[in-house]
């Protein structure tokens, strides 16, 4: 079918599945599954993919994945701290019989919407972080009480925005999904060094134009593009944690020509390197 596929099992005792990840880094590649998932950063930063999107993130980040979108998150170098993480995962059953009641409605208007994936914003993720930190812990009767309360209060009082593109395509087979994900860990490897054409397609077994056709088919924009995104993803990292200038950091994410960095940051992040570091420092 479509991204490498994941299977899901319930909790022991519970209808729906809930898990505190800790590890050096995230394990899973580019996958799907049937169910709906929660997660939030506890711990680490990185890249996270879903869909057609990439983008940052650290502690407080908040996403809610449809069923069947391919999704994954990816921790960068060396890590201050392990990967601390709740991922919440449930059958579109689980919820079925009770999404036609009146009380249901703002819920199942928010599945409908997760199937391009959703990022709540940062007060909402903080108002949310302890019940789902007790999820873990509760029993089974209770855990749903307290799920169903997570939910309706993402629901009806979160703001969000949605993360993949509103013509993201899930309809991959198996093979397209594997090139997919050779993809992220060779532009992960070498982002900040030359990439050329030649070289990512004989990576995945590909002439040029076959590439680029499956490129732009599957992400919607060119694979040039991409690695740009990805650069600038990394750069602005390293303004927030580090105390490099910005003509360092250009050249440590793979840019020799300074106006060419900032143009790229300021296409993508819509400010300057410098200002979006004063921003944040600021906070």
């Amino acid at each position: 079918m479509k991204a490498e596929y994941r299977s899901i099992s319930p909790s022991p005792g519970s209808s729906f599945s809930t898990t505190l990840f800790e590890g050096k880094e995230f394990i899973a590649s580019w996958h799907f599954h049937p169910q709906y998932e929660l997660t939030y950063i506890l711990g680490s930063s990185g890249i996270r993919y879903v869909g057609d999107n990439m983008g940052n993130f650290e502690y407080g980040d908040l996403v809610l994945v449809g069923s069947n979108l391919p999704h994954c998150w990816k921790t960068i170098g060396e890590q201050k701290e392990e990967v601390r993480c709740i991922i919440v995962q449930w059958d579109e059953e689980m919820l079925e019989d009770w999404l036609e009641k009146k009380e249901f409605q703002h819920i199942k208007q928010l599945l409908a919407l997760a199937s391009r994936g959703i990022r709540f914003d940062f007060e909402t993720a903080l108002k949310v972080e302890s019940k789902l930190l007790n999820l873990i812990d509760l029993p089974p009767f209770e855990r749903l009480l307290s799920f169903l309360q997570i939910l309706q209060e993402l629901a009806v009082n979160a703001n969000h925005h949605f993360l993949a593109g509103e013509g993201f395509t899930t309809n991959l087979t198996i093979k397209e999904s594997e090139r997919v994900n050779l993809i992220y860990n060779y532009v992960r490897e070498y982002y900040n060094q030359q990439i050329s054409l030649d070289d990512v397609s004989k990576k995945i077994a590909m002439n040029k134009e076959s590439f680029c056709r499956f490129f732009k088919k599957t992400f919607r924009k060119s694979f040039f593009e991409f690695i740009n995104e990805y650069k600038i993803s990394m750069a602005t990292k390293m303004l927030i944690n580090t105390d490099l200038t910005a003509s360092e950091i250009g050249y440590e994410v793979g840019y020799n020509n300074l106006s060419f960095f900032n143009r790229q940051f300021n296409k993508f992040v819509k400010m300057s390197p410098s200002k979006y570091r004063k921003m944040y420092r600021n906070i």
